[in-house]
């Protein structure tokens, strides 16, 4: 079967709930995959940051097979011999206490929501189901019903109400506008340190030391979703450690498990996440002992291959390279270690075409918000790469 036979067949028997670029990826390596014609790419999105560690880290997949060899799931009616190690890595690798571990991102928000609810009315004493947590226009926390609540896309609300309620929608960037939200009944404030899925939307500096100080001097939770930020992809473990901030509570995923798996996690101190008590969450996968060894050898490979380091340095070099190209197209580029977005002039209609223009030189990215290419290559790429990749790319950013 070619790229157009598994095009056509997923057309007709699957949902269409994503629109991808019409590449069939049949196996991948590093920062390579190739499709079922035998055509090479550098993958510029790595799965929306869920592949920091490069496809088929061999380490991780070494853990993943040794452990499925011996057992893959017990649920959480059973302890297992992994996740408390995964458990105790965690805390000494972010500083953090305590995690609850879960599946996907979207499953990790749901979480750190019920449990800054939680803590709004055991500590702060909050009426009960009267707590409020406020949020960021353009944000993006995933797909259930809870989070596209507060969600300000369309496309994510329109058909899919009610709407569950006790969320504030202000202004990214703007903490005059998050002070002015607060009431007695806020529980949290909850943000994207960089707007991933709205852009690449990096706030103005200092936004996140400002809020965190706005949330101490009001009795607030400050919680930051580091789903696609965090594990070293913007060049520090966490986005937040750009300015310095410790949150109450940050949410992890994507890449907690090298693309192997999905696996996600909260994260926070004991005063917090230990108000959970038995019953009151949970997840039949969610802490499995396979999810548990792959997650360990992904943070090991974090860790042990300076990942955050290599973000920093390389994301340096191509943010800086890929602003000195001159196009009639480019309205701005910006970026965060290997998380880089190219902002396209609406004369240019739409980001679509660029990627689609990439593709055919053996580049994937991914558009965003309609008009921002996202440059977000494992970070185990190379400066030779990038050099590979710098010609094309200058190319395709000054087509007609």
């Amino acid at each position: 079967m070619n790229t157009q036979d598994f095009v056509n067949m997923e057309e007709q028997y699957g949902a269409h709930i994503y629109h991808p670029l019409d590449v069939v990826i049949e196996r991948a390596e590093g920062v390579w995959v190739y499709d079922v014609d035998g055509k090479k790419y550098l993958d510029c999105l790595s799965a929306y940051s869920a592949v920091n560690q490069g496809h088929v880290h061999p380490e991780i997949l070494k853990a993943l097979l040794d452990q499925a060899k011996k057992v893959t799931l017990t649920s959480r009616a059973f302890r297992n011999d992994q996740l408390p190690l995964l458990y105790k890595e965690l805390s000494e690798m972010t500083g953090y206490e305590m995690s609850l571990p879960m599946n996907s991102g979207a499953e990790a928000v749901e979480a750190a929501v019920k449990l800054a609810r939680k803590w709004a009315y055991q500590v702060k004493k909050v009426p009960r189901h009267q707590a409020e947590i406020i949020v960021a226009g353009n944000n993006f926390h995933g797909r259930t019903v809870t989070v596209i609540s507060f969600s300000t896309e369309p496309l994510y609300r329109d058909d899919f109400g009610p709407f569950t309620p006790g969320f504030v929608v202000v202004e990214y960037g703007n903490t005059d506008a998050i002070e002015k939200a607060i009431t007695p009944n806020t529980a949290a404030v909850m943000l994207e340190p960089i707007q991933g899925e709205a852009g690449v939307i990096i706030p103005p500096a200092g936004y996140l030391k400002k809020v965190a100080e706005i949330c101490r001097k009001n009795n607030v939770l400050l919680v930051t979703d580091e789903i696609q930020t965090g594990l070293a992809r913007t060049g520090k473990l966490f986005a937040a450690d750009h300015e310095d901030v410790r949150p109450d509570v940050v949410i992890v995923g994507k890449a907690l498990s090298g693309g192997f798996y999905p696996v996600s996690a909260v994260l926070a101190d004991k005063p917090i996440l230990g108000l959970f008590t038995a019953g009151e969450h949970g997840s039949t996968f969610g802490g499995n002992p396979l999810a548990a060894a792959v997650a360990r050898a992904a943070l090991r490979v974090i860790r042990e291959e300076k990942l955050a380091e290599r973000s920093q340095q390389l994301g340096e070099y191509f943010l800086e390279q890929l602003s000195e190209i001159s196009s009639p197209h480019v309205k701005e580029v910006r970026g965060k270690g290997l998380l880089i977005g190219v902002e396209l002039k609406p004369e240019a209609m739409g980001a679509r075409r660029f990627c689609e223009a990439l593709q055919m030189k053996g580049i994937l990215a991914k558009e965003t918000h309609d008009n921002v290419i996202r440059f977000a290559p494992p970070l185990v790429i190379d400066k030779e790469t990038i050099d590979w990749a710098l010609p094309s790319i200058r190319e395709v950013l000054n087509i007609k």
